[in-house]
Parts: C-alpha cells; sequence; structure tokens
C-alpha cells in the first residue's frame, strides 16, 4: 500500500482525516508516542497495542549511532528488526542539531556531531539523513532540517530558514533517486515511504511564510511545522501555527513536531494540525506526573500516600483499572520499574484517548464544545494539584 492522505471531515479549522500507510491506516489527528531508539520507554509493543497506538516514532540520529541503520537493513528493517508491524515515522536528526548544540559543527553540506555516546565523529547531511531513513524503512520519513532555539534574531532565523529549504531540496532530490533505484549502495526496506518537508522560521511569520512557500515549490507527500516548542511563549506557539496551517494544503497532512501538553494537542488541533508528538506523556510519568482528565497528578506527593482512588477515575487502561494512587506513590518512592511502567500506560493511554475524544467531537461537529469542557477540566484540577 503506498502513501495517501483522505479529509473525511472539518469542524472550524479542526480537520479528521485518515493515513494510509504500507504498515495500516492511521486514525488523524493523531499523538505519535516517541520510541527513540526502536522502543517507547517502559513499554511493549503489546502494551502500546492494547493502548490504541496506531503509529509511533523513531530517531534517524540514535538508530543511525546504536545498532545502526545497516545492521537494522540487514535484519529487514526497522519493522521487523523490532516486531511493531504498525506504521512509523522517524526524525531525521535534524533535531539534534538544536539538543547537541555542544557537539556539533555545522556547515552548508552537513552537521558533524560528536556522539554522546563514545565521542565519535558522524556526519549528518540531507542526503546522508534520506539514505539512512531508506534502511530504516519508516513509512514517513522527515527531512533534514535545522532547528533554532528561542529566542533568534530575525537575521540568524532568515540565515537558518534559508539553508533547511536548500537542504530539503537537496532531500526531494535524493529521496526521489532513492525510491526511482538509481542511487547504489542505498538499501531500502520500504518501497512505500512517504517524505514530509519541515517548515521553520522561528517565530516571524513573515519567515515562516517565506518556508512554506519554498517548501510547497519542492513538493511533498506531507508537511511539518518544526522550531516550535523551543522555548517560546506558548500563545505565540499557537500563533504561528495557526498562520503556517492556513497556507497549507488542505490534502497534504500537517503534523506538528514535538508539541506537547494534553491543552497544546486541543488548542494546535483547532488551528488545524492533524499530527502530535511529545515526549512528555513518558518522560513525565518516569519522573511521576500523571496527566488526567482533570488535569496532572504528582504522584509523588505525600498527599496520594493513602489515596485508595485510581488516579483518573474514568480511564479505561489497565494502571486505572487495577491501581491505586497509594500504591503508584509507593512504587515511586521505592524506585521500582514497575512504578515507571504503570505510569506511562496510563499518561500513553491518556493522550490516546484525548485524540480519540478530538476525532469523534470532530465528526459530531462538536469540537468547540469538547475544547471549552477540556480546558475547564483540565484549569479546576491543575489549580489544585
Amino acid at each position: 500500500m503506498s502513501f495517501a492522505f483522505e479529509l473525511l471531515h472539518t469542524d472550524g479549522r479542526a480537520r479528521r482525516g485518515t493515513l494510509r500507510t504500507p504498515h495500516g491506516v492511521v486514525q488523524t489527528p493523531v499523538f505519535m508516542p516517541v520510541g527513540t531508539q526502536g522502543a517507547v520507554k517502559a513499554l511493549t509493543h503489546a502494551q502500546l497495542e492494547t493502548a490504541g497506538t496506531e503509529i509511533i516514532l523513531g530517531n534517524t540520529y540514535h538508530l543511525h549511532l546504536r545498532p545502526g541503520d545497516s545492521l537494522i537493513a540487514r535484519c529487514g528493517g526497522l519493522h521487523r528488526f523490532t516486531g511493531w508491524t504498525h506504521p512509523i515515522l522517524t526524525d531525521s536528526g535534524g533535531y539534534q542539531v538544536f539538543s547537541l548544540s555542544g557537539r556539533r559543527t555545522l556547515s552548508e553540506e552537513s552537521v558533524t556531531f560528536r556522539s554522546h555516546l563514545d565521542g565519535s565523529l558522524h556526519v549528518l547531511s540531507p542526503e546522508r539523513a534520506v539514505d539512512i531513513q531508506a534502511r530504516l524503512g519508516s513509512d514517513i520519513a522527515m527531512t533534514f532540517d535545522e532547528c533554532l532555539s528561542y529566542p533568534a534574531t530575525p537575521a540568524n532565523a532568515d540565515t537558518s530558514m534559508m539553508r533547511t529549504l536548500r537542504w530539503a531540496r537537496r532531500a526531494r532530490d535524493r529521496f526521489l533517486a532513492v525510491q526511482a533505484g538509481s542511487e547504489s549502495g542505498v538499501t531500502v526496506t520500504n518501497s512505500g515511504q512517504a517524505q514530509f518537508g519541515i517548515v521553520q522560521g522561528s517565530v516571524f511569520p513573515d519567515l515562516r511564510k517565506r518556508s512554506v512557500e519554498g517548501t510547497l515549490g519542492i513538493g511533498f507527500e506531507g508537511y511539518a511545522i518544526g522550531g516550535l516548542s523551543v522555548g517560546e511563549p506558548v500563545d505565540l506557539m499557537y500563533s504561528i501555527t495557526e498562520g503556517v496551517c492556513a497556507s497549507l494544503p488542505a490534502d497534504r497532512p500537517r503534523y506538528l513536531m514535538g508539541t506537547g501538553t494534553p491543552v497544546d494537542l486541543v488548542e494546535c488541533v483547532a488551528r488545524g494540525i492533524d499530527m502530535f508528538d511529545c515526549v512528555m506523556p513518558t518522560r513525565n510519568a518516569r519522573n511521576g506526573q500523571l496527566f488526567t482528565r482533570n488535569g496532572r497528578i504528582n504522584i509523588k506527593n505525600a498527599v496520594w500516600a493513602e489515596d485508595e482512588r485510581a488516579p483518573d477515575e474514568v480511564c479505561r487502561c489497565y494502571t486505572c483499572r487495577t491501581c491505586s494512587r497509594a500504591y503508584l506513590r509507593h512504587l515511586f518512592m521505592a524506585g521500582e520499574m514497575t512504578g515507571a511502567t504503570l505510569n506511562t500506560l496510563h499518561n500513553v493511554q491518556f493522550y490516546l484517548d484525548t485524540m480519540q475524544s478530538i476525532r469523534e467531537a470532530i465528526e459530531f461537529d462538536r469540537f468547540e464544545v469538547f475544547r471549552q469542557e477540556f480546558h475547564q477540566a483540565w484549569s479546576r484540577r491543575s489549580s489544585r494539584s
């Protein structure tokens, strides 16, 4: 099955659709749990499937370093190597240009990294990122971009955005050549792979507009918004997201990279986003923070020490069906690894259930009602936690 996107319904700017990939259909709007190194931390694939996960994210940089994309290709690609039979999106490693700024050297041609594992030198370029993702065989491959930190000057943001556009052109040319089989030495483990371009430009609307125009001019199967959730005020992130979405084609999926809180998901669906990923539900779970329909719970707080209630009394996950807040607090305080698994199970389920509720609200033309109710419930709980 080749890649395709179908827009099924709209409610205001909120969109309901499907992504068709070689490894299955994904219902949108969708949240993708982050499986950076081929696994979502603390969870098995079976647990992810039970929660309703349809697509996960992997990372080019990390998988290239360990165990290596050539090894994964020899094992038949990332799906066969990991045993995950559903769709996968791979980030190109562009975020590492931002997050590993102390370990890299940036040039027009490429980025040279020092491995965070052993200090060895590695090079990522637009072409190399395409080749690595071809070996991994993800269903959606991202172009290699430069992600700036916040704040950035207009001049620096302009330079970075134009470089990302030039890299996007190189990445697209390489992708088409690799998929056509005209690049020797590159193993393709998923012939139906799609490629998404990334819109950059920091928080400057004029730069974002130019980036959209340039990226659309190259042409991709889908479009992502990068360079947000890097420290800018949330209202500014929403404003940039809304402006970019208004300029993107309706017949292609829109992916907001690295965002965010449950409120961010609702607000950015309201602005036209179809796809999300974020480490927050898994990372926060390991740190003892649970997301519920009434806001956040810090399970390590003493107030929960004898609380026999489930973390979220209407949640259908295994954790909420079988565990009390008191027990989860005990596991966290004892440093028991089972606590991280139980917390992560709940948080991932909460994010996926939130997306399912969003999809249903859009289908029945009641998304704005859902949005207001979600805000009210979240603010009530958050004000007390």
